[in-house]
């Protein structure tokens, strides 16, 4: 799926008590904990840590600045979103208790605002198609299109 740019998205509105924390390395095995959680009721995946981290640190688009943290009071995670450099957004999850709140809304608003400063044109995602967690309708919800492959 594709949302353009051209047009500036709406400010991010984060629900009561989760903030946006900055990436770093050692948030890698909670991140990685997070992905196995929200992927372990889809048809997503993700390799053991010790395949995943290395891969991902050592990939040419990988920016850790791109990495964005949705976290709650307490400082635990609940949302995660990854991007390429190229303006791919490569994972994007909620913790399935915090799900439904507009925290994977606020991370791709977030995105959004992001990429456009860096000068990008849209912003793309890889998506099933018949996901059952209803994030079809929320990338649609926010301008994104499905394009072809």
């Amino acid at each position: 799926m594709r949302r353009r740019l051209s047009v500036s998205a709406a400010t991010p509105v984060w629900p009561d008590g989760v903030h946006l924390r900055t990436f770093a390395e050692s948030a890698a095995t909670e991140v990685h904990a997070l992905l196995e959680l929200a992927y372990a009721d889809s048809e997503g995946s993700v390799s053991s840590f010790e395949e995943w981290w290395p891969s991902l640190a050592q990939d040419s688009e990988y920016d850790p600045t791109l990495c964005f943290l949705a976290c709650d009071r307490a400082g635990s995670l609940v949302g995660f979103a990854q991007c390429w450099t190229t303006a791919f957004v490569k994972d994007l999850v909620v913790h399935p208790r915090y799900r439904r709140r507009g925290i994977g809304r606020a991370l791709l608003l977030h995105i959004f605002s992001v990429f456009q400063r860096r000068g990008f044109p849209a912003v793309d995602l890889k998506v099933l198609i018949n996901n059952r967690s209803g994030a079809v309708q929320l990338y649609e919800s926010l301008g994104m299109f499905l394009i072809a492959r």
